[in-house]
Formats: structure tokens, C-alpha cells, sequence
């Protein structure tokens, strides 16, 4: 448990109505950080297929992606994700990290224990080197989330993403786990 009455797991198939269900719920309060979306994505179908390229590219060690969920005794919703995606293992032994809550549920701290816990998953089980994220300029409550867990800002890159209807510019943040030498 991450927190009170709040669990982390690794993603499975069966995620994808609820996902569709909470991303729906919050379509609103996520599109000023998002890109445009087609229709498909906020069904269970649209979620299901998304998953499963999740699951194969966790298979082929390129990504871990974790649900925050309610306990089921405080009802079982899923309440937003986090993952480690672009996993390069060599000599940049790194991967980035994403991560949302659900509208209702910020500011309680889900975000910063579900990232306490992944990158303790990077460092410990994955034994990657480097962590590194972006946020838009103004979103001011993941760069907290990002600080409270050591990470430190590195960069500015303009127009970065495409992100709710324009390229925007981010913020770039890294963490550093350790100095060991990439496994062989």
C-alpha cells in the first residue's frame, strides 16, 4: 500500500474499464496536459488495445506500467497510472516517467508515493541509472511532485510535445539512482 486505502500494482488486461471509466471522469482536468485523443481511447476497447501494447512492450523490457487503485475495501476504483516507459538498458541504462491522478484525488500525495515506489522498482529490480521526465512550464504541482522526490531540473525544451492543440515548451527534470556500472 503507497498509501491510505490506495494501492500500487503492475497494469493488467482487466484494467481497461475502469481505466476508460476514470480517464472519461477526468477527460476535462487532463486536456490542458494531454495530446488530442480520437474518440476510441475513452472506450474500454480503445484502453484494452492500449494495454496490450503496454503488456508486449513490458515483455520486450521496454516499459512498466503500474495502476494506482483503491483498496477494495475502499471500493476498488482505479485512480490513475505511472510509467516507466522508453526502458534503454547499455551505457544510458535510463527510462522516462509519467504519471496522473485522478481529479478528485490530487494534492494527497498519490502521485509522490506511487513515484517513491517506481523509482525504487528503477533502481532496485530494473537497476537503471538515470530517470528523467518533463513538464509543461506552468504545471507547477508535477514539478513539485518531481522535487519532493529528488529530482532535479536539468533543461528547457521548446515545443516538446504536442500537447493539447500546440507544440508546448517543458521543463526537463532527471534522477540519478546510482553509479554502478550497467549490468552486462
Amino acid at each position: 500500500m503507497i498509501a491510505d486505502g490506495v494501492d500500487i500494482r503492475e497494469i493488467v488486461l482487466g484494467d481497461a474499464a475502469g481505466l476508460a471509466d476514470v480517464l472519461v471522469r477526468n477527460r476535462a482536468h487532463m486536456a490542458p496536459y494531454e495530446p488530442p485523443r480520437p474518440a476510441d481511447f475513452y472506450t474500454e476497447h480503445g484502453q484494452r488495445e492500449r494495454i496490450e501494447a503496454t503488456l508486449a512492450d513490458r515483455d520486450a523490457g521496454r516499459t512498466r506500467q503500474y495502476a494506482l487503485v483503491e483498496t477494495e475495501r475502499d471500493g476498488g476504483a482505479l485512480l490513475g497510472t505511472i510509467t516507466l516507459q522508453n526502458i534503454v538498458r547499455g551505457p544510458l541504462c535510463s527510462a522516462g516517467v509519467g504519471y496522473w491522478v485522478d481529479g478528485e484525488r490530487t494534492g494527497r500525495g498519490l502521485a509522490s508515493a506511487a513515484l517513491a515506489e517506481v523509482i525504487r522498482v528503477a533502481r532496485d529490480e530494473l537497476g537503471l541509472h538515470r530517470l528523467a521526465a518533463g513538464t509543461l512550464l506552468d504545471n507547477l504541482a508535477s514539478q513539485r511532485v518531481l522535487a519532493k522526490a529528488g529530482f532535479e531540473e536539468y533543461g528547457l525544451a521548446p515545443r516538446y510535445l504536442y500537447i493539447d492543440g500546440a507544440w508546448r515548451d517543458h521543463r526537463l527534470f532527471q534522477l540519478l539512482l546510482h553509479d554502478d556500472p550497467p549490468a552486462a
